[in-house]
């Protein structure tokens, strides 16, 4: 039975013109991702294997089982996706899919973009050649100075702004660069901004820039959802400026995350007497480029600016797997056989068990989708033990 067409998602007027995924593509598009173990990089293979979602979502159960999985995961009904859907809508949001024109083109760049982004405000903002600031949320107020002085003067060189909106450091950016452009990423749902006393700020950014997440409306951010939020800021940006951070700070994350993806990273440097410093401080040791004025970040991301977006993908158009047959249970055996607790590529896995790729990259995707595959930069993965 066919399901039941959602109703349109409101358009935004200032949205850019090309091809856009229908509404029943939507629909299953936000039941597939909201399904427990698909995260990025498993939905994309769904997505290449089964042709669309839709039919991802026929083959799930089955495909759990083949990867062990102890129970099978709860896919969200067609009912729950709607209701996120009208969620959005009243919250003046909308659901924007990979291969839509109003994607941040720079998030498609990185590994494992999300599929689907809620976003809320103006996509020519996406548009502009990004640089992230972020920093330590009890900022000094020499930091603060800085990070809103260095948002002002890099908008005022044509670039947006992209922060965490935290406390400290992110809102000093988010403020310096209100009237040229900024884009805020949240850790929960759109509807829920974190900290709370962010929501007046998450407005303002709407109405001039946008704010985006890749999270299910009414979602309370956890701990764990942060690091999530560190990853898209790096992403949506061609370089990142820490300002303050402590040596265990979120934003070393971030710049970590930033260097995985090739992006540039860029340090405030501080007294070696004040904690919020040192990570700023060692971030400088380890060869980020130290920067005093907004000159220092824009002469080095100046050749990176005319950088090509990488094209579109199709949005559910699958490759021919029926040349290659099917793993069968010994296939299975050698796969979960090569792999172990350290990060390996999958082409070592290919060349080690001599067996077809696609067979290899099924059999990855159905001990993802039980659980039993943790995913790491670069496309390498491991085995989770104990989860089976």
């Amino acid at each position: 039975m066919p399901a039941p067409r959602a109703r349109s998602e409101p358009r935004d007027e200032r949205a850019s013109p090309g091809p856009r995924l229908s509404d029943r593509q939507r629909l299953s598009w936000l039941r597939l991702i909201r399904t427990q173990n698909v995260g990025p990089a498993s939905f994309r293979d769904l997505i290449n294997r089964f042709g669309s979602a839709e039919v991802a979502l026929e083959i799930l159960p089955e495909l759990m089982i083949s990867g062990g999985a102890s129970r099978i995961a709860r896919i969200p009904s067609i009912a729950e996706a709607e209701a996120e859907l009208e969620a959005a809508r009243k919250a003046g949001a909308r659901f924007v899919g990979i291969g839509e024109p109003d994607y941040p083109p720079l998030l498609r760049s990185m590994d494992n973009p999300p599929p689907l982004l809620a976003v809320k405000g103006n996509a020519a903002v996406f548009r502009l050649p990004g640089v992230a600031i972020v920093g330590a949320r009890n900022a000094s107020l020499a930091g603060i100075k800085m990070a809103r002085m260095l948002a002002t003067d890099l908008g005022g060189d044509g670039y947006g702004i992209v922060s965490g909106l935290a406390r400290g450091i992110d809102t000093a950016a988010h403020q310096g660069s209100l009237a040229t452009g900024t884009i805020g990423v949240l850790a929960g749902g759109l509807d829920l901004p974190y900290p709370p006393e962010t929501a007046g700020l998450c407005a303002e950014i709407a109405e001039r820039g946008a704010i985006i997440s890749e999270m299910p409306f009414g979602w309370q951010p956890r701990a764990q959802d942060f690091p999530r939020r560190n990853r898209l800021v790096a992403g949506a940006a061609l370089g990142l400026v820490v300002v303050e951070a402590a040596q265990r700070s979120g934003s070393l994350i971030s710049a970590r995350l930033a260097g995985e993806m090739g992006r540039l990273v860029f340090a405030v440097p501080g007294s070696p007497l004040d904690p919020r410093a040192a990570g700023t401080n060692g971030l400088l040791k380890d060869g980020a480029t130290l920067v005093t004025e907004a000159s220092d970040i824009s002469r080095a991301i100046a050749p990176l600016t005319g950088m090509r977006a990488p094209d579109m993908p199709p949005f559910e158009d699958a490759p021919d797997f029926a040349a290659t047959p099917p793993p069968g249970e010994g296939d299975r055996a050698k796969v979960i056989e090569a792999l172990g607790p350290t990060p390996v590529s999958v082409d070592e896995i290919i060349r080690h068990t001599g067996l077809h790729p696609a067979q290899v990259f099924m059999i990855l995707l159905e001990l993802d989708l039980a659980g039993r595959l943790e995913r790491h930069a670069g496309g390498n993965v491991s085995l989770v033990f104990g989860n089976g």
